[in-house]
């Protein structure tokens, strides 16, 4: 059996020891170590590596930065469009409330007028809104959500924050209709603000003003003046703003010819008022029946043979 030497011949030697290698550089890095942080001998050599390896540095990143930007720029771009649609939609969702908001501003302004008007009348007024017109088409009358249920009652005047609107011509247990009074069937006492004087104002239908009828010609009344209600009729409280005179023709014949424009929004206002009869007026005397009428007449007779 062949003999293997134990140590390799010497043209094969390799210099120290692993182990002897190993402690020189550890104890050659301490020194350096302690060197550098004592006594900073290193630091152009750090620079001019840091200077030196800065290009590759770059070099290195750059492939990690293009990627980065490119999955930054489509993740914003799909952000954006993401929040323009958000935005779009908002927009669409909110665009018939901006287009009311006028409306609404203007039915806010009505609903504190009518409140004020309220609290002035107190528990004699009832607040009520229009559910429909009426389906007659020359006939002025609306519907509203109170009935008798509510002590809504035949007769009783309708009014809103400018003016006088119209009269109750019947009631149902949940709702009762309202004639307005540009109504050919419906009839105001009112006089005028500024002379005083008294008159009827007359509707006349669809389409047209009302009238002030049987006036005559040299009556006291000029284009413009406001006519409220004058309270002979007992329906309406005195002093309720009615119409404002539009147009004025005296030559027409016996009696002048005066429209006037409702000063109420007969046409558009939805929140009214029912106001109560609270002061009861004299019962009217009763007609004279044809018997007492004959027997009057046979009295004259008998008196004057």
């Amino acid at each position: 059996m062949r003999h293997i030497p134990a140590d390799p011949p010497a043209f094969f030697r390799r210099g120290p020891s692993p182990f002897a290698r190993l402690a020189f550089f550890g104890i050659l890095s301490l020194a350096l170590l302690f060197a550098d942080s004592r006594f900073r001998y290193l630091e152009n050599v750090r620079s001019a590596a840091s200077i030196v390896l800065y290009p590759l540095q770059r070099a290195a990143q750059m492939p990690g930065e293009a990627i980065a930007y490119v999955a930054t720029y489509f993740e914003s771009q799909r952000a954006l469009v993401e929040d323009n649609a958000a935005l779009k939609r908002q927009l669409v969702e909110k665009a018939p409330a901006a287009q009311g908001f006028p409306l609404a501003q203007q039915e806010n302004a009505r609903l504190k007028a009518l409140l004020d008007l309220r609290q002035r009348y107190g528990s004699g007024a009832t607040a009520v809104e229009v559910l429909y017109t009426g389906r007659d088409p020359f006939a002025q009358k609306v519907f509203v959500d109170k009935g008798a249920e509510a002590g809504i009652g035949a007769g009783e005047a309708v009014i809103d924050a400018d003016g006088v609107v119209g009269q109750v011509t019947r009631v149902f247990p949940y709702m009762a209709e309202v004639t307005l009074i540009g109504d050919k069937d419906h009839a105001v006492p009112v006089k005028v603000v500024r002379s005083g004087v008294r008159s009827v104002l007359f509707g006349a239908g669809t389409g047209r003003l009302p009238e002030l009828r049987f006036t005559a010609p040299n009556a006291d009344i000029q284009v413009g003046d406001v006519l409220v209600t004058s309270g002979i009729d007992g329906t309406y409280p005195a002093g309720l703003a009615v119409a404002q005179v539009a147009t004025l023709e005296r030559d027409t014949g016996v009696f002048a010819r005066i429209t006037a424009k409702p000063l109420a929004g007969v046409d558009r206002s939805l929140h009214l008022l029912v106001l109560k009869q609270t002061a009861a007026l004299p019962p009217r005397p009763e007609e004279p029946s044809e018997t007492d009428v004959a027997k009057k007449v046979g009295k004259g007779k008998s008196r004057r043979n």
